[in-house]
């Protein structure tokens, strides 16, 4: 269940906003995580399952877009955008990407609690556990964004691991190749189905998965692909 006091991460490399952000959420009764970078940003999402992140989009290690994509692979939490970009173009983007508000620096605290309160209304009484698989030979554990294979750790590009994510995240169901594509490589995208197969392919031949006996991942002819639970 989610706590009665929400946890708000702040994700920002800005050692003064961070700070700010602390005292002024405290104040309103949050729990706070706070995370310089990317990474720690992302770790502190997957082991301590806030209610909403507050995201900075010029952070050191990552992009905040990229931050972004990495997070919606495999959690719907809130995602606020705090950043000095105001420009329309950059709003969009964030948007397009799975934020949920985006607010400019310099902000005001109380319209930002506001927005806060706001998203907050709006989640669900419950957190989404986050799927995992064990098969004794194939371990995944989408938290920890971990993969293994007969107990050795697999090696996936980011696309390789999105595409396993989503698949599992459906297990059983199929999922269409334009759903992969929408969502992995966005709406221009659609028509790219040469980009997912690439992917699925180097995808079997880490997993040593026969496409002509499948153990995991299964192509549906002309529509997708299910991950076999």
């Amino acid at each position: 269940m989610t706590s009665a006091i929400p946890c708000v991460l702040v994700i920002d490399d800005e050692a003064q906003i961070r700070k700010f952000l602390d005292i002024g959420l405290r104040a309103e009764g949050y729990e706070v995580l706070l995370a310089a970078n990317g990474e720690e940003g992302l770790a502190l999402a997957a082991t301590r399952s806030p209610d909403l992140v507050i995201l900075d989009l010029g952070l050191p290690d990552r992009e905040g877009h990229e931050v972004l994509a990495d997070l919606r692979q495999w959690s719907q939490l809130p995602v606020l955008v705090l950043s000095v970009r105001d420009t329309e173009k950059e709003k969009v983007r964030a948007l397009d990407a799975g934020a949920n508000d985006y607010v400019t620096k310099p902000f005001g605290i109380q319209e930002l609690m506001a927005r806060l309160r706001a998203l907050l209304r709006n989640r669900p009484g419950e957190v989404e556990a986050l799927p995992r698989y064990d098969d004794d030979r194939l371990h995944v554990d989408l938290a920890q964004r971990e993969v293994t294979l007969d107990g050795q750790v697999l090696s996936l590009t980011r696309k390789e691991y999105a595409v396993l994510a989503m698949l599992l995240r459906h297990s059983g169901r199929v999922v269409t190749q334009q759903q992969l594509l929408r969502e992995l490589w966005g709406p221009t995208h659609v028509e790219d189905t040469h980009y997912l197969r690439i992917v699925i392919g180097k995808l079997r031949q880490k997993l040593g998965d026969d496409p002509t006996t499948p153990r995991w991942l299964k192509t549906e002819p002309g529509v997708g692909y299910r991950f076999l639970a």
